[in-house]
């Protein structure tokens, strides 16, 4: 997990404790390992649908006439082109082509809404204030009025319509919409029995930003209405066969479909072609951003040192974060972060190998095994 001097404590978490939840440190914040039995988790995620506190965001907005050129000019993707409701995923680099930050950027009329990570949030936000000199800018940190809970897996769409209205699948990834959550939460003879000011609180819609992920939906709300909305959604869930899940089975479902993590996987140590992230973070015909030059000089190269790979580790031992990777002896790579998987069955993990052992079937060892080299979504099928 990603070193943080202070564990962030999240606005649930004293909800998650109560109702029996394991709790962990999860991107700097307190946020659940699980409920009892991750590999259930998992399993709602893949057959039902899951309930993830997300709790670990920051958020930003951006307002005045110069918000798309100024934030255009400091992220590696295009914002320019961003229509109305949509969003997109960006880096922030230094000068030397680091990686400062992972940032998703959204067109909401006159203003920008930016999203990012509570861990690095005041580092981020002093960044983002520094470039503002000439331009016609406002900057909000917004950190304390929203938080995030998301719904993924099959029946998702099938929820968020049930409580919404709104077709999840109408929107486009990261395309977002303005929608009211229907916050009634009793039913059949409990309903009847209710009194009409119980019923009139209990069908109070709870207005929310409905944002479309990993065929799913996540629910950005004013920080003092998430555990109304958690109330709601948890037994929405459980309606529909699923309940919630905690960060144990959502880093394997992350690690299966090979999504890499912000703070876990790649980072300050890294450039964005180390981490191959090259072909969904960057543009390269929006123009100059800061540490463009270094992107196109690997680019131009076509070859880094070093790379982030997905392996498959054989045994009954899950590598911890940071544990070396060797071939003869000799380290050649380290693992950033594994996880057992129940869906498929395997142990999973991400970490950086040099170029002369990252090819695909390449064979490392750690401490408690072996590992290999595979493309997750290749290897898991077969």
């Amino acid at each position: 997990m990603p070193n943080a001097e202070v564990i962030i404590e999240t606005p649930l978490a004293g909800v998650h404790r109560q109702a029996g939840a394991k709790m962990g440190v999860w991107f700097g914040c307190a946020l659940p390992d699980d409920w009892g039995d991750a590999r259930e988790e998992q399993r709602f995620a893949n057959e039902s649908v899951a309930l993830i506190d997300k709790n670990y965001r920051a958020y930003f907005t951006f307002t005045g006439p110069d918000r798309v050129r100024y934030l255009n000019a400091i992220l590696t993707n295009n914002v320019r082109d961003l229509a109305n409701g949509q969003g997109g995923v960006s880096l922030l680099l230094n000068a030397q082509g680091r990686i400062l930050a992972e940032i998703e950027t959204f067109a909401d009329g006159e203003k920008l809404f930016c999203i990012s990570y509570l861990m690095i949030r005041e580092r981020l936000a002093e960044v983002l204030e520094k470039y503002i000199i000439m331009d016609d800018v406002t900057f909000s940190d917004d950190a304390e009025k929203f938080g995030t809970l998301a719904l993924e897996g099959p029946r998702a769409a099938e929820v968020v319509k049930e409580l919404t209205g709104v077709d999840l699948n109408s929107l486009p990834e990261l395309g977002f919409t303005d929608a009211n959550v229907s916050s009634r939460t009793s039913e059949g003879a409990a309903a009847d029995k209710a009194s009409p000011e119980d019923s009139e609180r209990s069908q109070r819609a709870i207005p929310c930003r409905l944002v479309r992920r990993f065929a799913g939906g996540e629910f950005i709300v004013e920080r003092e209405k998430l555990e109304a909305l958690w109330d709601v959604l948890l037994p929405a869930t459980r309606r529909h066969g699923g309940g919630p899940m905690g960060y144990k089975a959502l880093s394997a479902l992350r690690l299966v479909r090979g999504v890499p993590w912000f703070g876990y996987d790649f980072g300050e140590k890294q450039i964005p072609h180390e981490a191959g992230l090259e072909a969904s973070h960057i543009s390269y015909t929006k123009g100059c951003y800061t540490g463009q030059e270094i992107v196109e000089r690997v680019r131009s190269r076509g070859q880094v040192n070093r790379r982030r790979v997905e392996l498959l580790f054989s045994g009954e031992g899950v590598p911890e974060n940071s544990a070396e990777l060797t071939v003869d002896g000799k380290a050649v790579g380290y693992v950033t972060r594994a996880a057992r998987s129940w869906y498929p069955p395997s142990i999973l993990g991400m970490g950086y190998l040099s170029k002369e052992h990252r090819g695909a079937g390449a064979q490392v060892q750690w401490s408690g095994g072996s590992g290999t080299v595979v493309e997750f979504a290749d290897a898991l099928q077969r």
